[in-house]
């Protein structure tokens, strides 16, 4: 019988050992939202992998410099992810502007003719737009992403149409309202109005029945798929129980690429011009989508993470903590809608404050009001015309910054690459939407230099959750800053600004004395001795791990 417990205790203290040992290795790499690297682009700007679908409904008016369809499509995102390009980057999720059907017409804003290439003005919302790719393209890109551990976010529309066009009629008006145009400086007039001119808004508002636009109906007809489309919207609707209001519709139609292609999280356009109830429901029928996906697909399951939601509230600001302030009124759009907002914040903490500074803020917020939720902090976009480095003098700092503050990252396509934000003759935002500058990457010394600075902090981000995820703590400030980051048994230590080739570092909260390091950044070993680690570095950035 002694023998007998003898065995059983060596048996389980083998077994504790080896579920620490797992514990080590789902802890590091583990996919965590809050810690994400996450690369947005403009779906037709960054590779074209098919040039067979560049012209498509006649879309052939001469549009004002880069603001017409340039080629990109989901085929040439699927090519650079097989390349490793993202990989290499150390991203781990995508977010790509609008697929679905564009109005076919171009339009002037006051910026020059513009056709739909940004995806951001919809004419049907069931169908990839032929400029993008197919319905297979997407298929091939979310499976393909998903071999390589990314994650693939989509971006959705739900308050308004494409403009009106001579080919794009306005919508019925139980529908969309045409006016008044929203002046933003109340909560009912950024909700109850129209964006810009001539961009009708969907009655998000509206519980009552409406029936489909009769141009819907005519285009599902011609296309042969009438009959399956209103099978599925009555199916849905009965599921539901909700009434066929315009808001519902779309919802339908937004959550149908979940359950199809398996996407893992939508990035929701103009959150703060429609009600916040809006977002609660779309987050319950995005669940509802993602565990229908899981269930009918179980070999495509990648972990247990739920449906993934940022929001887009224009100015929202981490230090505005869970509620948005429209002057008379606040909202809280994160209890039971988003995951997370996009942070329009960072870039001016950057500019502004000390990295010890921004770190603490972030760390202390997101673990204190935001706890359980995140932010989407980024540098660049499409549409601020106000990003932290315009003349790109500074994208190392624009990388230390953004990948190692505590939060997601986005990282903006070409922000790796120093792709130029100001191009000549081009008017407004057209102006952050050059082509990805392939050429560059392939030929310029100084922007493999560039790009291979993004790339190991990207990979250290990637390999650690507790970049983005984990508690922040000062080690010292005598050489440069110096801090660790733990999350769960995920333990590094970073050190950034070193001004001396000689480091010396106390690593003994996070290290003890034998552990073998590796430095990420100068790709070197160190051991810890007496609670420090001492070696040459000709860089000013140590990313440290253990071996």
């Amino acid at each position: 019988m002694k023998k007998l417990l003898f065995i059983f205790a060596i048996l389980s203290i083998i077994a504790c050992k080896n579920e620490q040992v797992a514990q080590k290795n789902t802890s590091e790499n583990e996919f965590v939202w809050q810690a994400a690297n996450l690369y947005f682009l403009l779906t037709d700007r960054f590779h074209n992998g098919d040039i067979s679908n560049d012209l498509n409904f006649d879309r052939t008016k001469t549009p004002g410099k880069f603001r017409g369809f340039e080629g990109g499509d989901l085929k040439g995102i699927t090519q650079k992810i097989k390349e490793g390009y993202f990989t290499k980057l150390g991203i781990n999720a995508i977010w790509m502007t609008p697929i679905v059907e564009q109005i076919h017409d171009a339009t002037d804003e006051g910026t020059g003719v513009t056709y739909a290439y940004h995806g951001y003005w919809t004419k049907d919302w069931t169908t990839i737009d032929p400029n993008f790719g197919t319905k297979e393209d997407l298929k091939e890109l979310v499976e393909t992403a998903h071999k390589n551990g990314i994650r693939i976010l989509l971006d959705a529309v739900i308050n308004h149409t494409g403009p009106v066009t001579e080919k794009e009629p306005v919508w019925p008006s139980d529908w969309v309202r045409t006016s008044p145009k929203c002046e933003y400086n109340n909560y009912e007039n950024t909700t109850s109005c129209t964006l810009v001119e001539n961009l009708p808004d969907i009655r998000t508002d509206s519980n009552n029945p409406v029936d489909l636009p009769p141009q819907l109906i005519e285009k599902w007809e011609n296309e042969g798929r009438l009959a399956q489309e209103m099978a599925e919207l009555d199916a849905f609707f009965k599921r539901t129980g909700y009434p066929r209001a315009p808001r519902f519709y779309i919802m339908k139609w937004l959550t149908d690429y979940i359950t199809e292609f398996g996407i893992d999280g939508y990035r929701v356009d103009t959150v703060k011009h429609a009600e916040e109830y809006v977002w609660q429901e779309f987050k319950k029928e995005c669940d509802f989508s993602f565990a229908e996906f899981k269930k009918n697909n179980p070999e495509k399951v990648l972990d247990n993470n739920d449906f993934y939601l940022v929001g887009e509230v224009y100015n929202y600001a981490i230090s505005h903590g869970k509620s948005f302030d429209f002057g008379d009124k606040k909202v809280n759009y994160f209890d039971e809608s988003f995951n997370s907002l996009i942070n329009f914040e960072i870039k001016w903490n950057a500019k502004q404050m000390t990295s010890k500074a921004v770190f603490q803020k972030y760390d202390s917020l997101l673990n204190s009001e935001l706890k359980g939720y995140g932010v989407l902090n980024y540098m660049t976009s499409h549409d601020d015309g106000q990003p932290f480095d315009k003349e790109r003098e500074d994208p190392y700092k624009t990388a230390t910054m953004l990948l190692l503050t505590p939060g997601t990252s986005q990282v903006y396509y070409g922000d790796e690459s120093a792709r130029s934000l100001t191009i000549d003759d081009t008017i407004g935002d057209a102006t952050l939407r050059s082509m990805m500058n392939w050429d560059e990457i392939n030929s310029s010394d100084d922007t493999k230099k560039i790009l291979m600075h993004w790339q190991k902090l990207g990979q250290f981000r990637a390999n650690h959750p507790a970049v983005g995820a984990g508690r922040h703590h000062v080690i010292s400030e005598d050489n440069g800053l110096t801090f660790s980051r733990v999350y769960k048994n995920d333990r590094i230590i970073i050190g950034i600004d070193m001004f001396e080739s000689s480091i010396n570092i106390d690593v003994s909260s996070i290290f003890k004395d034998g552990d073998i390091l590796k430095d990420s950044y100068s790709n070197q070993e160190v051991v810890v001795k007496n609670g420090k680690v001492d070696f040459i570095s000709k860089f000013s950035i140590v990313l440290l791990e253990k071996k």
